[in-house]
């Protein structure tokens, strides 16, 4: 398939994508998209526009269609994505719909399957990923959230940490240890818990743009059943490397452009900081290094080089990652002292909201390098899988 965006039928799929964009997003759900702090809308926001997605069978594009997907390609999805961002539309949680149903199809029961992909899909559960814990981020393995078989339930003991949305969430997917009489990455399972499990709590974490986006959860004799637990006992690692990758391979560049284009904007609100030919170089360079990086990306997602998946999806979370903060940086250039003022979403003008919104989204992308994989993990994989260091 080639990277181009520009045939035919992907011309009339993108007037398809516009013009149902512009008919789903009401002023709200824009203004929410365009103002958006955090990697992900707010859930009672995001709800919203599942919904609309779901009812218009564009929630799962990409999914086999015996699963509910329609059969998109990768340059369609690309395509819907570059809309998406370009239309400030709100961006959707990752845990369900990028990391567990692909999970599930992949490895899941047949049961597992019927019982949790249509609630999935339809929105009516809400997913948070339980991975990182205060001992156990970079080197995963170092896990230490204990489960124990008794019966026909596991029991779950231990915290999870920087959980996004888990304050919301009414499942969450696990990586707990039931073994410690192997290699550390072989006593790992991976299990479904029921957020509403009794001994279940969530101590939220505000971050320093004053967000309440992540939480750190504990467990404490949570009982799960045997029938919630995804792959083998003790095969969990698997199941978290295969996710991690589909982590990993989330799109970046759109989401660049979307920033860019509020710097602009944000910017000639001020014709003095437009017209700076130090503003304006940055901004060009920032344009430039969005253009390879969409580049990147469909070519990646387009390719059939599957031997060397695991490296590129590395570099464009490497690239992507450091790519987003500098865009987020030009935001608050762009905004100069007004990204110092507090937010006011009744504020009526547009641009002045932008600008206070410029600081709190710099400040939530710090970790962007962090997430998924920090950017020194992606080099060490470059340096090791790619230049054979």
């Amino acid at each position: 398939m080639s990277d181009s965006l520009e045939s035919i039928d992907q011309v009339e799929f993108r007037a398809q994508v516009r013009a149902f964009l512009d008919e789903a997003l009401t002023p709200d759900l824009r203004q929410a998209g365009r103002e958006q702090i955090g990697v992900f809308a707010p859930p009672e926001i995001g709800r919203v526009w599942h919904r609309k997605l779901y009812e218009r069978d564009w929630i799962t594009p990409t999914w086999p269609k015996e699963y509910g997907g329609r059969g998109w390609g990768a340059a369609q999805k690309y395509i819907f994505e570059q809309e998406c961002a370009l239309a400030n539309a709100p961006t959707l949680s990752s845990a369900g719909l990028l990391m567990l149903g692909p999970i599930l199809i992949h490895f899941g029961t047949t049961e597992q399957k019927a019982r949790f992909l249509p609630r999935l899909r339809s929105g009516e559960d809400y997913w948070c990923q339980g991975y990182s814990e205060p001992g156990a981020g970079s080197d995963l393995a170092a896990l230490k959230c204990r489960a124990h078989r008794e019966g026909e339930e596991y029991i779950v003991d231990g915290t999870k940490i920087w959980t996004t949305h888990a304050h919301c969430a009414d499942w969450i997917f696990l990586l707990v240890r039931t073994s410690t009489n192997q290699r550390p990455q072989e006593g790992i399972s991976f299990l479904l818990v029921d957020m509403h499990s009794p001994g279940v709590t969530v101590h939220p974490i505000i971050s320093m743009s004053g967000e309440h986006e992540v939480n750190q959860v504990f467990f404490d004799g949570v009982r799960t059943p045997v029938a919630n637990r995804i792959g083998e006992e003790g095969a969990g690692w698997t199941v978290a490397k295969r996710l991690l990758e589909f982590e990993r391979s989330g799109v970046y560049g759109p989401r660049v452009r979307r920033l860019l284009l509020q710097a602009r904007r944000i910017a000639q609100e001020d014709e003095e900081r437009w017209k700076d030919a130090d503003f304006r170089r940055r901004y060009a360079e920032l344009s430039i290094e969005c253009d390879a990086l969409e580049a990147g990306e469909l070519r990646m997602l387009t390719g059939n080089d599957s031997k060397n998946t695991g490296v590129t999806t590395s570099l464009l979370k490497l690239a992507g990652t450091e790519t987003l903060q500098r865009a987020s940086e030009l935001c608050v250039l762009a905004a100069g002292e007004a990204s110092l003022s507090t937010y006011d979403p009744a504020e009526s003008d547009t641009a002045r909201r932008d600008a206070q919104v410029a600081m709190a989204r710099y400040l939530n992308m710090r970790a962007a390098t962090i997430y998924g994989g920090s950017s020194e993990i992606q080099r060490n994989i470059l340096a090791k899988a790619a230049l054979q260091l």
